[in-house]
């Protein structure tokens, strides 16, 4: 996903400083970008977990792009399985990932952000955050944490014109089931998905229409009406399927079937 609103943004002339953990991953953003005869997309490997990253994400993006109008989140991690039987490791590497690196960069760049005459922050969510699934514990935790984050500081933040922005993602293409802490994409997972583009383009349109909430695609507006209106709808849902998916015993015996 950060790839592809990368590129989206490329596409509608905004110089763009990329980041992600592998180089190689990044090269081909900048090789895909430059094959399509867009801008220069500039890059820089790194965690951003790690505070000394994120302050040279601030100050590459000081010297190379003159500062920073727009912040987008996307980094993300998940793990798949019951949380009884989890590593507790496994909460605490989804809650620094999915939450606690976004919101610290925020933090980092909150200084250049309010010296931009248009600034806004996109942070990349999803409809779980809005209503949790069994056996996606930690995720779920992590992006209701992001979503509660975004709220507040879109309050906060708006005397200093900041707009702060929650993209809802629903199921998407990407590298996200290939990438799980542990555990396999579930059955209710295996369904159409989004591909990354098309969502990137869903938040990047309602980005520039200065809307703060963006849900991309019609399974993940249909997901948050139901979440808001009937939760235990999805709840007697999903719980039908585990019953009649083949999950692993332990599953199994935590919900008494």
């Amino acid at each position: 996903m950060g790839a592809a609103v990368a590129g989206e943004l490329c596409r509608c002339g905004v110089q763009v400083l990329a980041t992600a953990r592998r180089t190689e991953a990044l090269e081909q953003v900048a090789k895909s970008a430059a094959a399509a005869g867009l801008p220069p997309l500039r890059t820089l490997a790194g965690d951003i977990t790690q505070p000394d990253f994120r302050a040279q994400v601030v100050a590459e993006a000081g010297e190379l792009l003159g500062g920073i109008d727009i912040l987008v989140a996307a980094a993300g991690s998940g793990a798949i399985g019951p949380f009884w039987s989890a590593a507790p490791q496994t909460l605490r590497q989804i809650m620094e990932i999915d939450f606690f690196a976004p919101a610290e960069l925020v933090r980092a760049c909150l200084p250049s952000l309010s010296a931009s005459p248009d600034p806004a922050i996109v942070l990349v969510g999803s409809i779980l955050g809005s209503h949790p699934l069994p056996l996606h514990a930690e995720y779920c935790a992590a992006k209701s944490a992001l979503h509660s984050l975004a709220g507040s500081l879109r309050v906060e933040l708006a005397p200093a014109g900041i707009d702060v922005a929650l993209a809802r993602l629903g199921p998407t293409q990407s590298a996200f089931w290939e990438n799980l802490l542990s555990g396999e994409k579930p059955v209710w997972s295996r369904g159409p998905t989004m591909t990354s583009a098309a969502a990137a383009a869903t938040i990047v349109a309602g980005l520039r229409k200065r809307r703060l909430d963006i849900v991309p695609g019609w399974t993940a507006k249909g997901y948050c009406f139901a979440a808001r209106f009937c939760p235990r709808l999805i709840d007697a849902v999903v719980a039908r399927r585990l019953r009649l998916s083949r999950l692993e015993t332990p599953a199994k015996r935590l919900w008494g079937r």
